[in-house]
């Protein structure tokens, strides 16, 4: 798959986006990344990229000729891409969404700054603004990278286990079930026996009621969309009643 970032800061990526099992996506091919310096289609001596608002108030806004230019120009090499915006505004960024991105053939995420990107841009050039988050960050460069590895762990091969992405939280609209692994006790606390049974059946039985006790008590929002059955759903409301009384 092929990501394109523009940005401002491209030595921000350098990293993140190098290590651990991203890092060797891109090294084996399976992801291709190019990061894209906006202020090198500034027109101006000074390189230019941000001005202030029309209207007056706080900040500065990202200007719309070189952020204008930067898209199309990646977008003449990547004729397929969907254009995202990293915004505060945007759709959430969920693990549904990042699947959806997951089956394009081409991203181009533009990470925003200062109060924003000229509004001209967005009608121009966006197909979508994303959002990671309900808060605040200093620029969209955090959020194209959470994108970039969300995305990119999803497509075939970059894991190594296509079965890992689908058993994870929120790959089926719920929380993950706990993990344990060596030693079988440790300071007193000791791993499930059903763990230890080799009852593959009875294990898959215990995560799946673990993993509706989890999400009823941590994000019970989550189980309005998903799929449960009249017992599970009875499960969920002893969960919740039991976490509001402790």
């Amino acid at each position: 798959m092929k990501f394109d970032i523009l940005t401002l800061f491209p030595g921000m990526f350098a990293g993140p986006l190098s290590e651990s099992i991203i890092g060797r996506a891109i090294d084996r091919g399976l992801i291709d990344l190019r990061l894209h310096n906006i202020r090198d289609y500034a027109f101006d001596r000074h390189r230019t990229v941000d001005d202030a608002p029309y209207g007056g108030g706080a900040g500065m806004v990202m200007k719309v000729e070189p952020l204008y230019a930067c898209i199309q120009k990646v977008r003449a090499d990547r004729p397929d891409a969907t254009v995202l915006l990293t915004s505060p505004r945007g759709v959430p960024f969920t693990q549904c969404l990042a699947s959806n991105l997951a089956g394009r053939p081409e991203l181009i995420i533009v990470c925003g700054r200062y109060e924003g990107v000229d509004e001209r841009v967005t009608e121009l050039c966006i197909d979508q603004e994303v959002s990671i988050g309900d808060f605040v960050l200093t620029g969209g460069e955090l959020a194209a990278m959470v994108i970039v590895d969300a995305v990119g762990r999803l497509l075939p091969g970059v894991l190594g286990c296509d079965e890992s992405a689908y058993d994870e939280s929120f790959a089926q609209g719920l929380l993950e079930y706990p993990q344990y692994t060596r030693p079988p006790e440790f300071k007193g606390h000791s791993v499930p026996e059903i763990l230890l049974s080799g009852n593959h059946q009875e294990i898959a039985q215990w995560r799946r009621r673990q993993t509706i006790i989890r999400t009823a008590i941590a994000r019970p929002e989550l189980l309005d969309r998903a799929a449960l059955s009249k017992d599970e759903r009875e499960l969920a409301e002893q969960s919740m009643e039991l976490s509001n009384v402790q």
